[in-house]
């Protein structure tokens, strides 16, 4: 790829063994090698944001469950931003925005016999959000057997 920047040009190019035949140059640049990069950086987005890391425990079996716990956090981020962000400002969040801004706030939970109840301050910026991604998880069923 080759573009020019305002102020100045911006060349990129990718060495492979492929030949043409196998794969032009505008597939292998932006199916290939791009994806490459979005997935660089879905593994720095679950090291720095759900701190798969932190692996500083003595033994392996503790750094063996830390990283599953990291791993399975970012699978349900993953889920709730594919089912319940959608149509809202955080569908294209990074993990770590929806843990400061969605996750990690205060609210009062109130349990009935047929409700739960949320309830946040009045101050809180992002109810609207919060509203709006409860309805999107709503339509989804709550386990759909494969087949």
């Amino acid at each position: 790829k080759a573009e020019y920047l305002p102020g100045k040009a911006n060349p990129r190019f990718v060495v492979t063994n492929l030949s043409t035949r196998d794969a032009d140059a505008q597939h292998l640049y932006e199916d290939l090698y791009c994806a490459r990069g979005e997935m660089e950086n879905r593994i720095k987005e679950q090291q720095l944001g759900l701190f798969a890391d932190r692996t500083s425990s003595a033994t392996l079996r503790a750094n063996q469950l830390r990283l599953y716990f990291s791993s399975f956090a970012y699978v349900l981020l993953h889920g709730l931003r594919r089912l319940g962000l959608t149509g809202t400002a955080f569908a294209k969040a990074q993990s770590t925005t929806i843990r400061l801004k969605l996750l990690k706030i205060g609210a009062r939970l109130r349990l009935t016999a047929r409700k739960v109840w949320l309830s946040f301050s009045e101050a809180y910026p992002y109810a609207s959000d919060i509203a709006q991604i409860l309805a999107n998880l709503k339509q989804h069923p709550a386990w759909s057997p494969l087949g």
